[in-house]
């Protein structure tokens, strides 16, 4: 019996191939740097059984409806808004993600954002690094206290928890925006919900974590960014697209807002001519949410499980449109 064919669009960890080998048959793009181009795409998942992807592949109904004989895309992501669900669960395609594995990770990441944002560490290490520092200055790169600051969460799911058990430690009031209350972790963290207007007006501090939807696209604009403090800190650790960047750069220039700290962009990776680089009051790391060693290989052999599950005919573990058993 023949074995099931898979594409990966790019190399995985070890643990992750080893899931694979002997189980499949598989096929990859083996540029680690690089996206596999669109044209690569749809032609190679013409005749495979599955797919595993990252967030740079657009899985749109284009790519979707050239794979005649697939039964999985497996992201190796918690989001998936680069997969166009509704076209796969036409075609009986099962959609998988990896959840809670870097929920974590992500979160300790946006604290380190915020931190290097509010104390200006990045500034101060270019500083240090060019030999302009001279002498110590008393108020030389003074920052903003994150200690018994107000954080405001806009999304509290996994990560958004995450980073508000987070914000205990620093004895911070905690708001929080969402499509529904957390009654549990209100009485976990003393968060309190207040309207999207209400958090950007009283928060030093503004977390973006929540799922980038056609409602969230542009969530933060420049209503948005008017409403918050002269001396707040924006950080979005998310998708890029909830945050207009073109409002956030004028608002950074204009000094509406004190920072902000982004690891996620419209477009990615950031074009070198993009208005935010020249801004020292911007952090910008490139989209390293769950970069940690141990993360990553967890996140990696968890598709490759999803995907070996829906090649093989069974219903994968972290399916996030089940019904497309019924058009299968």
């Amino acid at each position: 019996m023949a074995k099931p064919r898979v594409y990966i669009t790019r190399p995985l960890p070890q643990p992750a191939m080893r899931i694979l080998e002997g189980a499949v048959e598989y096929r990859l793009w083996d540029r680690e740097d690089e996206p596999v181009p669109r044209e690569n795409l749809l032609r190679e998942v013409v005749d495979v059984d599955g797919v595993i992807c990252l967030i740079t592949e657009k899985m749109d109904a284009e790519v979707v409806d050239r794979m005649r004989r697939s039964a999985v895309i497996a992201q190796v992501a918690v989001g998936y808004d680069n997969i166009d669900v509704a076209a796969a669960t036409r075609r009986g395609i099962f959609v998988t993600n990896t959840p809670g594995v870097l929920t974590e990770t992500t979160a300790d990441m946006g604290w380190a954002i915020l931190m290097a944002t509010a104390r200006r560490v990045v500034e101060g290490d270019k500083f240090t690094r060019s030999g302009r520092w001279k002498t110590w200055e008393l108020m030389g790169f003074t920052g903003q206290d994150v200690h018994g600051a107000t954080l405001g969460i806009i999304g509290l799911g996994r990560i958004g928890a995450a980073i508000a058990r987070r914000a205990r430690g620093f004895a911070m009031t905690i708001l929080y925006h969402n499509r529904r209350r957390a009654d549990a972790l209100e009485a976990e963290v003393g968060a309190r919900y207040v309207s999207l207007d209400d958090l950007l007006r009283q928060s030093d501090f503004v977390m973006v974590s929540c799922a980038l939807t056609a409602d969230t696209r542009h969530l933060i604009g420049e209503r948005e960014l008017g409403l918050m403090k002269p001396t707040a800190v924006l950080v979005n650790i998310a998708r890029g697209p909830i945050v207009d960047q073109r409002a956030l750069y004028r608002a950074l220039v204009d000094r509406k807002i004190w920072a902000a700290g982004l690891d996620v962009f419209e477009v990615e990776p950031v074009p070198m001519d993009e208005a935010l680089l020249k801004l020292d009051n911007a952090v910008i790391p490139p989209h390293l949410g769950s970069a940690s060693t141990a993360t990553r290989i967890k996140m990696a052999t968890m598709a490759a499980e999803n995907c070996l599950a829906g090649v093989s005919g069974r219903v994968p573990p972290n399916v996030v449109n089940p019904e497309a058993a019924e058009r299968r």
